[in-house]
């Protein structure tokens, strides 16, 4: 999970371009990157941490042009080491840089045939990097050293599609040519398009989440469908195309349970009413299945799962309120690497109003259990305020398999409802009693807004993964490189301007 932002504007868009990634920054909190274009020049600065702390001032400054595109990182392959902060820069054919969503599935395959066929060198270990140089290479055989145009740049995305598979939302910009955009033929990851009508002509904006539209003033116009691609030039003139042979649109169901803003509309479904709808059939659920429980109060754990839990209040017919309290200069806990900083983090992160708690039998809504670490941590919290007895109820199913397309659920051994019955879990998070949501009805929930979409990416609570390459023998590969205890933390800073002048003589000539 990253976040990713592309501007084509009429001004400077380096201020457009750090407020939008202030408003994507839940979907990543390790590592911040902005890079802009002017002529043949890529101004860029990047590093570890938050954005507000990420620039200043003087970059701020430096980061001229009315193009560019930025990267908000949530590390899942690859280490947590400010060099692999995105976007990622080559110099050849034309001078490109790439901030990427998700997660390369053969990028192993990919690292080899860029060493042995592609003559390419990979100098981290980012799965971005690998597909920002299969990007390159694709546009270099389709361009032959001649003039670049969009039906190349166009043919460049469909070898990217023949060549790799996985999860990946891609925001390119190619020096004094233009914005490349697109989409995995499943469009598991998401992908927005927006414009605003200006005195001076359409600006075009390309992001995550629609919530960074929003905010910034453009108006949604589209999702950028599976395996599509989409250009803008310099100019602003917008282009776009399908590139992949058999697209089917699987998003990632995840998106709508947790990752997204409830505020973003994906794929024509308002994450929002989805959240409604999964507590009307959590609430259905204990209706039918948990008539034992007396329930007092309906607590939810900020902040993603508040609309769920109060619609599973106002269909019980019982109280909703507010029993914790949430810092606001803690970041989530989900995302944060390492057991041991998300155990500590949660008792910073939230403190219980004792007066909701003190003698009452309590339910608590959460959007999701996934390590367990959370939840059994909140459990006891809510004991220690007073609580009578405390029932747990997830909007979301069990997680019991990892995710490979760009979610933190590395280990089967992490995951608490691996191996594990409804009956454990609840035991070992220390709860009275526990409701999971049922995976039919979350994706009817999804559904209701959005029929056309038949089919997603439920595979941490399926195990089906939809892109057809993921075996046994990867997910332990994958454990053993995404692990807590492998995650890898090395110092380094990248503030560089990238004269574009001195890659090649046809840099001059890349805009027809």
């Amino acid at each position: 999970m990253c976040g990713i932002i592309g501007i084509v504007g009429k001004n400077p868009v380096n201020q457009l371009l750090y407020d939008g990634l202030l408003v994507l920054q839940h979907r990543g909190q390790d590592a911040a990157g902005i890079v802009t274009c002017d002529g043949n020049t890529f101004y860029m600065h990047k590093n570890n941490g938050l954005v507000k702390d990420v620039f200043h001032t003087r970059h701020m400054r430096n980061l001229a042009g009315n193009v560019g595109i930025a990267h908000v990182r949530y590390p899942t392959a690859g280490s947590s080491s400010a060099a692999e902060a995105q976007p990622f820069y080559v110099n050849s054919p034309f001078g490109i840089v790439l901030g990427h969503n998700g997660n390369l599935t053969n990028s192993e395959q990919l690292k080899s045939e860029m060493f042995r066929q592609d003559l390419r060198h990979i100098n981290t270990s980012s799965d971005s990097e690998v597909l920002l140089n299969v990007l390159a290479h694709e546009i270099e055989k389709t361009s032959k050293n001649a003039v670049l145009n969009t039906d190349m740049a166009f043919d460049a995305v469909a070898g990217v599609h023949r060549r790799c598979k996985g999860a990946y939302a891609v925001m390119a910009m190619i020096a004094n040519f233009g914005l490349l955009a697109f989409r995995d033929p499943h469009g598991i990851r998401p992908l927005v398009i927006g414009k605003s009508e200006t005195e001076k002509g359409t600006e075009y904006i390309v992001a995550s989440e629609s919530v960074a539209l929003d905010v910034l003033g453009f108006k949604l116009v589209r999702d950028v469908a599976p395996g599509e691609a989409v250009f803008i030039d310099m100019d602003g003139n917008f282009f776009s195309r399908q590139c992949a042979e058999k697209p089917q649109l699987t998003p990632c169901i995840f998106e709508y349970v947790y990752l997204a803003r409830p505020d973003s509309v994906i794929d024509n479904v308002s994450v929002y009413q989805t959240r409604v709808d999964m507590g009307n059939s959590l609430a259905d659920k204990i209706k039918r299945e948990w008539k034992n429980l007396q329930i007092d109060v309906v607590i939810p754990i900020p902040d993603t799962s508040r609309p769920s839990a109060l619609q599973v209040a106002t269909a019980l017919g019982v109280p909703y309120r507010e029993g914790f309290i949430k810092n606001r200069y803690i970041g989530r806990t989900f995302i944060m690497p390492g057991q041991a900083l998300r155990k500590k983090s949660v008792r910073q992160k939230l403190n219980p109003i004792g007066l909701e708690f003190k003698g009452k039998n309590v339910l608590l809504v959460d959007d999701s259990i996934v390590r367990g670490t959370t939840s059994q941590q909140i459990v006891q919290m809510a004991r220690d305020a007073g609580a009578n007895k405390v029932f747990f109820a997830s909007a979301a199913p069990p997680v019991r398999f990892p995710n490979v397309y760009g979610i933190d659920m590395p280990s089967r051994d992490e995951l608490l409802a691996t191996g594990r019955t409804d009956e454990e879990i609840c035991q070992a998070i220390g709860a009275d009693a526990l409701v999971y949501q049922d995976l039919d009805d979350l994706v009817r929930d999804i559904r209701l807004s959005n029929p056309e979409i038949t089919q997603f990416d439920c595979s941490c609570f399926d195990g089906k993964y939809i892109t057809g390459d993921v075996d046994a023998a990867y997910l332990n590969r994958i454990e053993a490189m995404r692990g807590d205890v492998n995650k890898k933390q090395k110092p380094a800073n990248s503030s560089t301007q990238l004269d574009l002048n001195l890659v090649s003589d046809q840099m001059d000539e890349v805009v027809e």
